[in-house]
């Protein structure tokens, strides 16, 4: 990320990653769990690379007819990142719908341009672009290509 030294952007993936952890995604689980949930929100399922086991975490998707688009804020660092880089085949669940995939890292991408069409209107388009630079610190865009499609 321009003008962050690598330190800085560590220590933020670091205090992201536990916010994440232990209060984001336990409550957007719990949501789910409850029946609450969003469009823009999936939950992938990756497995581990070192665990070999089924880890999903939710995340933000952007769902087409083909696959979807995915920013991992914090680049290769993020753990389903690292779990993509080990085993690309994954699942996606959006709603109650699970579909397989095979994942690949797009670092072409523009991640901020990417980021705006997760949401539908411009005043939405714009707080996404917003949160995601706020939240980001080495972000890469991700494809999910359906199987099949």
């Amino acid at each position: 990320m321009a003008g962050r030294t690598p330190s800085a952007a560590v220590r933020k993936f670091r205090r992201e990653r536990l916010i994440g952890r232990y209060l984001v995604n336990p409550a957007v689980g719990l949501l789910d769990r409850l029946g609450v949930r969003s469009s823009l929100i999936a939950e992938l399922e990756t497995i581990g690379a070192r665990s070999g086991r089924p880890r999903r975490v939710p995340v933000t998707a952007s769902i087409d007819a083909t696959g979807a688009w995915l920013i991992s804020q914090h680049g290769y660092r993020s753990g389903w990142a690292r779990n993509i880089a080990a085993d690309p085949h994954v699942r996606l669940r959006q709603g109650s719908h699970w579909r397989t995939g095979t994942a690949a890292f797009v670092p072409q991408d523009d991640v901020v341009a990417r980021s705006r069409t997760f949401a539908k209107g411009r005043v939405a388009a714009a707080v996404a672009e917003r949160t995601m630079k706020a939240l980001e610190s080495d972000p890469i865009s991700v494809r999910i290509t359906f199987a099949g499609a």
